[in-house]
C-alpha cells in the first residue's frame, strides 16, 4: 500500500489535456482540496467519459507523457498496478489496474489508512469489494499494528507498534461507474469484486497527515518493494483501460 511515486510532475502534454484543465478549473475558490471536491471530480469521469478517454488517448500517443507516468508508476506486491498519471502540488490523479487473472486480486489485503483524503470511480470491471475496520478490545481479530512514514530517518519503513483487534464496521461494494470516498480516519482493505480487468481512477488530495496506519495477519507484513514498471507495460495497461471503457459506453 505504500506509495514512493514522486512528488512532482514535469510539464506535458496530457497535463495540458481538456480533461485535466476542466479538473483543476473545477477547484474551490479557497483553493482547499476536500472530500466533496474530489467526489465531484471523480464523478466528472462518469458525467463527461468522452473527455476522459480522449486523455488516455492523448497520453497513450504522446511518447514523453508514456516515458514520465511510467516513471511514477510501480507494482503492487499482490499483482496490481498503481499508475500515477497526473501530479500537482494540489491533487493527484491516479490509474489502479488489477489485470485479468484465472482468480480474484487479494488487492490491498492488509487493513490501512492513508495520508491523504481520495475519491475514486470505476472505470473497468464489475466493481471493487471494500470492508472498513475499527480498534476493539474484545473480539475481533488479532493483527501487528505498524506505522508506515513515522520515521524521518527512513520514511518508507514500516514500525512496528503492539498489537490491536480489528472488527469490521461495514462492506461496501462499489460498482462500475459509481464513486467511493475515504478520509485519513477510515482503515480498509480493498479488493477487486471478479477476476476479470478491474481498474479504478483515483483522485487523491494533498497530504493530511506524516504517517498512516498498517495491520497485518500475526506473521505477516506488508513491508514489501514495489516492482518496476516499464512503458510497454504501462502503455498495455493503458490500452486495456482504454479498450474496456469504451466498450461500456458504446453499449
Amino acid at each position: 500500500m505504500t506509495d514512493n511515486s514522486p512528488s512532482s510532475s514535469p510539464a506535458d502534454s496530457a497535463g495540458a489535456h481538456a480533461f485535466v484543465r476542466a479538473v483543476t478549473r473545477s477547484r474551490p475558490a479557497d483553493g482547499v482540496v476536500g472530500p466533496l471536491w474530489l467526489r465531484r471530480a471523480a464523478q466528472r469521469v462518469q458525467d463527461d467519459p468522452g473527455t476522459f478517454l480522449a486523455w488516455l488517448e492523448a497520453i497513450l500517443g504522446d511518447e514523453e507523457a508514456v516515458r514520465e507516468a511510467a516513471k511514477r508508476s510501480y507494482w503492487h506486491p499482490n499483482g496490481f498496478a498503481k499508475m500515477v498519471l497526473h501530479s500537482s502540488a494540489e491533487f493527484r490523479i491516479r490509474l489502479h489496474v488489477w489485470p485479468a487473472s484465472t482468480e480474484p486480486s487479494r488487492g490491498e489485503s492488509n487493513p490501512h489508512s492513508h495520508r491523504w483524503e481520495f475519491a475514486s470511480t470505476v472505470v473497468a470491471g464489475e466493481g471493487m469489494h471494500m470492508v472498513e475496520y475499527g480498534e476493539t478490545d474484545e473480539g475481533g481479530e488479532l493483527h501487528t499494528r505498524y506505522w508506515y512514514g513515522a520515521d524521518p530517518a527512513d520514511p518508507a519503513a514500516l514500525r512496528r507498534d503492539g498489537q490491536a483487534r480489528l472488527r469490521k464496521l461495514r462492506a461496501p461494494h462499489v460498482r462500475r461507474g459509481q464513486v467511493y470516498s475515504c478520509d485519513t480516519e477510515v482503515v480498509h482493505t480493498v479488493r477487486p469484486i471478479e477476476a476479470g480487468l478491474t481498474a479504478t481512477l483515483v483522485f487523491q488530495g494533498p497530504h493530511r497527515s506524516a504517517k498512516t496506519v498498517v495491520y497485518c495477519l500475526p506473521g505477516q507484513t506488508d513491508d514489501q518493494p514495489n516492482g518496476e514498471m516499464s512503458e510497454e507495460e504501462f502503455s498495455l495497461l493503458v490500452e486495456s483501460v482504454v479498450a474496456a471503457f469504451t466498450e461500456r459506453i458504446s453499449s
